[in-house]
């Protein structure tokens, strides 16, 4: 993905706040500690541009990047072991189910599950929602430096297995470590987009 400009433009607490310039969007969901901002800054080649914490739950709003004046990466609030209140986790949810349905420009929900866990229970009724209200899906297994080959194979294998009642086209093994996957995804992206992939 060639990268000439991004600007983080906002972040959103309640949906009447999103940009109103219509540009395409493609989301990024996953657990709070699965290494979704580290993803977004190797995708833009950016260190620092989204937030990593050691704190779960360090995204708590809908986070607006503008890539080269043309589309929006939107990070989502992690989900899964942030220590918040249960009121603070039912808002968040209801935030994130607002702006998927509502969006008029997203084009697809990048979901970002660790490939040494695989998708956990969490992960899976995302995917049966995002499948049940027909937004494209890109599924990540991040992380993929920490297993061996052979290991990551079969964890694609059980991927594969596990999901396979929701027809996922593309599951990415991915590493911000190595690059592993980040051509492949960035393709996808500008596929998704309508946009030539520029290398």
């Amino acid at each position: 993905m060639k990268i000439s400009s991004v600007e983080f433009v906002k972040s959103v607490a309640h949906i009447e706040q999103i940009p109103k310039d219509n540009l395409a969007e493609v989301a990024f969901a996953g657990r709070s500690n699965v290494g979704k901002s580290s993803l977004i800054n190797c995708l833009l080649n950016r260190k620092k541009l989204a937030k990593t914490s050691s704190t779960p739950g360090k995204t708590r709003q809908l986070n607006y990047f503008r890539i080269n004046d043309r589309f929006y990466f939107v990070d989502l609030p992690g989900y899964g072991f942030a220590k918040v209140s249960r009121s603070e986790r039912v808002q968040w949810q209801a935030l994130i189910e607002d702006f998927i349905t509502s969006s008029r420009n997203l084009k697809a929900v990048v979901l970002i599950t660790d490939s040494r866990i695989g998708p956990t229970q969490l992960d899976v009724q995302l995917i049966e929602w995002l499948h049940s209200v027909a937004v494209p899906l890109i599924l990540i297994a991040t992380k993929s430096d920490k297993l061996s080959r052979a290991a990551l194979a079969r964890q694609i294998a059980h991927y594969a297995r596990t999901l396979g009642t929701y027809k996922i086209e593309n599951i990415i093994p991915f590493s911000s470590v190595n690059g592993t996957g980040k051509k492949s995804l960035s393709s996808l992206i500008f596929s998704k987009i309508g946009q030539q992939h520029a290398s």
